[in-house]
C-alpha cells in the first residue's frame, strides 16, 4: 500500500518564525504563506492475516467531518472543519475563527475487498479496516531469501 501526501514548505526558514511571531499573530489574516503550513495527520498502516488497518490521528474532529472515497484502487480520506467563535457582549479588536482541512490518498493493493471497507472514528482516531480477499488470506506469509 502506498501513500501520497502534499506538503508545502514555508517560504522563510523556521528560525524566523519565532522572531516574527508576535507580529504575525496580530496582523496575519490567513493570507501570509510563510505563517501557514499545510499539515496532514500521522498515519499508521498495519497488516494481519485477514485485514489491512489504517489509523489516522485526527483529534478534535467529528465523524461528519470526514469524506472517504474510492476511485479505482485509490482510497482518499479528507476532512474539513470550520469553527467560528463570536462573543457578542464584548467589543472586538480581533475576531478569530479556525479552519482546518487535509486530504490523504492511498493506493490499495488488489487483495483488498473494496466493498467491505469499514471506517470508525473514536477517541481522536479514524480507524479503517480493509478486509483481504480469500485468496490473499491463504497466500504464504512470505519467502525467506538467503544472502549468498
Amino acid at each position: 500500500m502506498s501513500a501520497k501526501t502534499i506538503q508545502r514548505a514555508g517560504m522563510l526558514p523556521m528560525m524566523f518564525d519565532d522572531f516574527f511571531k508576535p507580529w504575525n499573530e496580530w496582523f496575519d489574516n490567513g493570507s501570509a504563506p510563510f505563517n501557514r503550513m499545510l499539515t496532514v495527520p500521522a498515519v499508521n498502516v498495519s497488516e494481519d492475516k485477514d485485514n489491512f488497518k489504517v489509523t489516522l490521528a485526527v483529534p478534535g474532529m467529528k465523524k461528519e467531518d470526514f469524506d472517504i472515497r474510492m476511485d479505482g484502487n485509490m482510497l482518499t480520506i479528507s476532512c474539513e472543519k470550520e469553527e467560528n467563535k463570536e462573543e457578542k457582549e464584548k467589543t472586538f479588536n480581533r475576531k478569530e475563527y479556525n479552519y482546518s482541512s487535509f486530504s490523504r490518498s492511498f493506493t490499495l493493493p488488489d487483495e483488498v475487498v473494496k466493498e467491505k471497507i469499514d471506517a470508525v472514528y473514536e477517541n481522536g482516531e479514524l480507524h479503517l479496516l480493509l478486509p483481504k480477499t480469500e485468496k490473499a488470506k491463504v497466500m504464504p506469509a512470505g519467502k525467506h531469501i538467503p544472502v549468498k
